[in-house]
């Protein structure tokens, strides 16, 4: 059945930050990837009002086709390339901060992790890449950065890089939604599951591992101040707008207190290289 416009436009705006209007036109990646990240942090999701038509027309002439392109290689996409890399490190840290207890966790969580992640945004639309291929180049940068939290970056940029490289249409096959909606939520599950179990039971344990690790990470960026600024920026991102939405009332909880330090750990651990590199400057 063809696929309207007008309730894509509907479904975008009542659950949109879910991927319902994704999981109606058959783009179960691309549902899976906006379950995980909340719309891409809202601005995917609001990005995509301009794109809806385009997915629409995708959706009804993929029914109409009975073969995907063979021989075809898909145009290269330098945003589809920046969002496999950060959704690659997104992955990255929700392992760090719910795995790290692992043996062997950054040979094998880690890179498993990145890889997924990178994997899961080449397969949004109607393309797809090497699922071999690409996690074996995890595998093998992972152990060159091993037991430092900034291995997040060379194992996606190198998973991330794979993954354009064996980029190609995905075959068409049609199944039913029970069996599409069954996939999803295993998948969400196996993401978020871990997660939970660690925000939840371990807040004191996770805060401080969070913390060092965004530490870590933004003290790599330090030899370029305006993207370690913007990187600041991102990940304190959905703070800002939970404060924003809650106000300072929303804090009052002994659990929202503990992530609020969070924030201003990295906040301050900012501020104080901005003072370091100042003093430094006045003492040349």
């Amino acid at each position: 059945m063809a696929k309207g416009l007008l309730v894509t436009y509907a479904l975008w705006a009542v659950g949109g930050p879910a991927g319902l209007h994704h999981l109606y036109l058959g783009r179960d990646s691309h549902a899976l990837l906006w379950m995980l990240t909340l719309g891409g942090g809202e601005l995917g999701w609001l990005w995509e009002f301009w794109k809806l038509p385009s997915f629409v027309a995708q959706a009804n002439r993929a029914q109409g086709q009975r073969q995907s392109p063979r021989g075809v290689t898909p145009p290269l996409s330098p945003i589809r390339f920046a969002a496999q890399v950060i959704v690659g490190i997104y992955f990255g840290l929700v392992a760090l901060i719910s795995l790290s207890s692992m043996v062997n966790f950054y040979i094998v969580a880690l890179p498993l992790a990145v890889g997924l992640g990178v994997l899961l945004v080449a397969a949004v639309g109607n393309q797809t890449s090497d699922f071999k291929n690409t996690l074996v180049a995890a595998f093998l940068t992972s152990p060159i950065f091993y037991g430092r939290p900034i291995a997040i970056l060379p194992i996606s940029v190198a998973a991330s890089i794979t993954a354009q490289k064996h980029r190609r249409y995905k075959a068409l096959v049609s199944e039913p939604f029970s069996v599409r909606l069954y996939r999803l939520g295993l998948a969400y599950l196996a993401f978020t599951g871990p997660l939970a179990y660690s925000a939840l039971c371990n807040t004191a344990a996770t805060l401080s591992y969070v913390a060092e690790t965004l530490g870590s990470f933004l003290n790599w960026f330090s030899f370029f101040p305006l993207l370690g600024r913007l990187m600041e920026f991102v990940l304190l991102l959905p703070y800002r707008i939970w404060r924003l939405l809650m106000g300072d009332t929303g804090f009052n909880s002994s659990y929202f207190q503990e992530w609020e330090k969070l924030y201003e750990f990295v906040h301050s651990f900012q501020d104080e290289k901005r003072q370091l590199a100042y003093q430094a400057g006045i003492l040349t």
